[in-house]
């Protein structure tokens, strides 16, 4: 059966149409680069530090204000802070060497009259 010349064309037509649009939908198609990664689940202990040789530091000028707060962990930290009151402000503390630490607490101010426990949290 002979198809008649119109009919083959307007087939042969719509062909390429669809060639082009499945080529052209290939095209625009882009590829994803993912880099490996790594997940897990782990488990450490978690244990204290011990701190010893607490001094506080008396303002020359007014004696009384505390001006620093010095003591030694009984191993390394990375990150210390200490507080004076209960729900008081927190201290940045500095490493003066091996494991001793320095905290100045001058801003604010603490005086010895409100000073009520010191806490150390400490980080490696």
């Amino acid at each position: 059966m002979r198809y008649p010349p119109r009919r083959t064309k307007r087939f042969a037509l719509a062909a390429l149409v669809a060639g082009i649009v499945a080529s052209s939908a290939y095209a625009f198609t882009a590829s994803n680069t993912v880099p490996g990664t790594s997940s897990g689940s782990g488990a450490g202990a978690i244990s204290g530090y011990t701190v010893s040789s607490i001094a506080y530091s008396l303002n020359a000028s007014n004696p009384q204000n505390i001006d620093a707060v010095t003591f030694t962990l009984d191993k390394a930290a990375t990150t210390v802070k200490a507080q004076l009151v209960g729900a008081g402000s927190w201290y940045s503390c500095s490493n003066t060497g091996g494991n001793n630490w320095s905290c100045a607490t001058t801003s604010p101010q603490m005086t010895a009259a409100t000073a009520t426990q010191l806490t150390v949290v400490a980080t490696q």
